[in-house]
């Protein structure tokens, strides 16, 4: 039976109840191993490495909201991104967008550069300009629409164009958007690529990676590497996103709803210089935004007047209702310092390429009552 997106958060991919003693909730299968009735004679799972029921309905349900046909869960984001790599041998190139999350930087120079692979770090505002970077030796386009820190939106159609005309694979990091603001697989991408310790989990209280394709063939060699490699996640973790997932469709509209009001406010503070956000006219690509996602999101970047580091850390330590931490994606509001927090690991030079300022503050808008976010950021700039 086809499903609407609203309808797919709650029964996408499940089974609608157990049938060992009809738990409406997929239970909790704690458990290392599975008895068998003869060597090799199992009910589908013989060890959690490989698989569990737990994790098994959990990448059932990522595969229903992206649209796509085999879902893979990890033990962290950076754990997904990991195993996607390896699909790479030495010698392999990489084109990257410049403006990603300060950890897969940091996976793909500090680790990956060490095995041989190159990575081409470039900005795809237009993305015409990653074909000018694809040779015989690219095999992956690694493309994060928003962008983290910076609010930068990737046409996805045009870069799975490229990626089709060379052959070379297309993953979408779309942990900003999720499913509910827009599916990459439909617009042509490969891969899909969340940490879903964000907006998917929902309550800042797990960490955990996913990753979803099409393709069986592509599946089988990530189930391998996954099983190989041995980064999953454990039942508890995946029982946790599972209970997410149900309430992402209206986290998503309150989180989209409290972003435009504060992103608006924010633009028209008289303390503030620029504001990163993609649902404003005057962004770079809105029009891409608009068309490819539903909406604009709940994050949302920005920079005082007169780039003052002291100033933005002020502002951040004076937050009442706005939590100072790392991550982003909770019900609850979060603020963080870009520069010194998630993406200390790039060099300051390389950061402030992209715009990564030493002033710039990052904002995960919640679910709270949009009239006390905003009075909290008013009293925090002053």
């Amino acid at each position: 039976m086809s499903m609407k997106f609203n309808t797919k958060t709650i029964h996408g991919g499940q089974h609608n109840v157990d049938p060992a003693f009809g738990a409406v909730m997929p239970p909790i299968y704690q458990t290392s191993t599975y008895s068998q009735t003869t060597p090799g004679g199992h009910k589908g799972f013989e060890y959690s490495r490989s698989g569990n029921p737990t994790r098994a309905a959990l990448e059932r349900a990522f595969a229903s909201l992206e649209n796509g046909e085999f879902g893979l869960a990890f033990g962290s984001g950076l754990a997904a991104i990991d195993a996607v790599i390896k699909l790479l041998k030495p010698g392999d190139e990489v084109i990257s967008t410049n403006d990603l999350y300060g950890g897969t930087y940091r996976l793909f120079t500090k680790i990956f550069e060490g095995f041989g692979i190159k990575f081409h770090f470039v900005g795809m505002e237009n993305a015409e300009k990653i074909e000018d970077y694809v040779n015989d030796k690219t095999k992956l386009i690694w493309v994060e629409t928003p962008t983290n820190p910076m609010m930068n939106i990737i046409d996805i159609k045009k870069a799975a164009s490229i990626a089709k005309k060379h052959k070379v694979l297309l993953a979408v990091d779309n942990t900003f958007a999720t499913p509910y603001l827009q599916q990459p697989l439909e617009m042509g991408a490969d891969i899909v690529m969340h940490s879903a310790t964000k907006y998917l989990g929902g309550h800042s209280d797990v960490v955990m990676g996913a990753l979803i394709v099409k393709d069986k063939d592509l599946a089988e060699k990530l189930y391998f590497i996954q099983n190989a490699s041995g980064a999953i996640c454990g039942p508890q973790d995946c029982f946790l996103i599972l209970r997410g997932l149900k309430t992402l469709h209206i986290r998503m509209q309150r989180h989209c709803e409290n972003g435009k009001a504060i992103a608006e406010y924010l633009a028209n503070h008289p303390k503030i210089e620029k504001v990163y956000w993609p649902g404003f006219e005057n962004h770079p690509n809105h029009s891409i935004a608009k068309a490819q996602m539903k909406g604009f999101g709940g994050m949302i970047s920005f920079v005082i007047k007169g780039s003052n580091y002291k100033q933005a850390i002020k502002i951040v330590e004076n937050l009442k209702i706005f939590t100072l931490a790392e991550s982003l994606g909770g019900v609850e509001s979060l603020a963080g310092h870009p520069a010194s927090m998630t993406h200390a690991s790039i060099p300051k030079e390389e950061r402030e390429k992209t715009g990564i300022v030493d002033s710039l503050i990052r904002l995960s808008v919640g679910i709270e009552d949009v009239e006390d976010l905003i009075a909290d950021l008013e009293q925090a700039i002053g």
